[in-house]
């Protein structure tokens, strides 16, 4: 059972945590605080473990700022805004579905920015990915009082999903070499650059501490920040964004499950019916094409 093969799953796995995760940090910090000192724990973490290792560090400037922005776009800006859009009154199916916009856009990004080619069952896949997500969760969508959502906060949502869109992109285009841990440790700098200064502008940096919050904050470091955003970097250098960028499909409906678990939430029949739909997309766009009979 080599990385290659374990790491997608794997990723799904850790990465959906994150909704379940937030909620429960939501419970002791604010949103762009919790943050802040999240990345800021994953830098120190990192660069411990950058040192133990012996990894070589980017020597041009230029590597090391490609590193940072991207990090600005995938941690900071990304999830700064996600977080705080549902902080703000978004609620978490009209957040889901518009994080499902993301593999879409990515994957007709990648087509003219880095010449990625999609073949048809790819494209198919994708729109079976988003397709999926929307039989899941629209129906809560729909059961929402639209008027007691801010607009503004939607707006910061989706500009979110853009940012992460951006920094997939970025990241393939200018991250191609380097050890992946040294890059890890630049990107959360970016992230701290970002959020360190909306948590001061926006925010009473409050923080209850306690146990729960220090199981939470470890959980979202090593779990999420270390383990899942490792095996998302690898992912993206070894593969073609879109296919990295589809598994993102995959997260709302384990979120759902999870969440069911965690907090007693109710799995609903087009939530199943959607996480197949799911499967499917994610298949198509991942398998492997078929070789052709000599």
């Amino acid at each position: 059972m080599t990385l290659s093969r374990i790491a997608p799953a794997l990723f799904v796995l850790l990465w959906s945590t994150g909704w379940v995760a937030a909620k429960y940090a939501n419970l002791f910090a604010d949103p762009l605080t919790f943050l802040s000192l999240r990345y800021g724990v994953a830098v120190v973490l990192f660069y411990l473990v950058c040192r133990f290792y012996g990894v070589t560090w980017p020597r041009s400037r230029m590597a090391i700022t490609h590193a940072i922005v991207s990090g600005m776009f995938l941690h900071g800006l990304y999830l700064g805004m996600l977080w705080w859009a549902i902080g703000q009154g978004v609620p978490a199916a009209l957040s889901g579905i518009i994080a499902g916009l993301q593999p879409l856009m990515t994957g007709l990004a990648a087509a003219y920015l880095i010449g990625e080619r999609l073949s048809l069952a790819q494209r198919l896949g994708l729109f079976l990915g988003f397709a999926g997500i929307a039989i899941a969760v629209l129906p809560k969508v729909f059961s929402i009082d639209a008027d007691a959502i801010p607009a503004y906060a939607v707006a910061v949502n989706v500009l979110g999903m853009a940012c992460v869109t951006a920094g997939t992109i970025y990241q393939k285009r200018f991250l191609r070499e380097g050890d992946l841990r040294a890059v890890a440790t630049l990107q959360y700098v970016g992230a701290l650059i970002v959020t360190v200064p909306a948590a001061l502008l926006l925010e009473d940096l409050h923080i209850e501490w306690g146990i729960g919050l220090f199981a939470t904050l470890v959980w979202s470091v090593v779990g999420i920040s270390m383990g899942a955003i490792a095996l998302l970097l690898y992912l993206i250098r070894r593969g073609d964004v879109s296919k990295a960028a589809s598994l993102i499909y995959l997260v709302p409906p384990l979120a759902a499950v999870e969440a069911a678990i965690a907090f007693g939430e109710k799995l609903t029949l087009p939530m199943i019916i959607g996480t197949g739909v799911v499967v499917a997309g994610v298949y198509l766009t991942n398998r492997k094409p078929v070789a052709p009979v000599a």
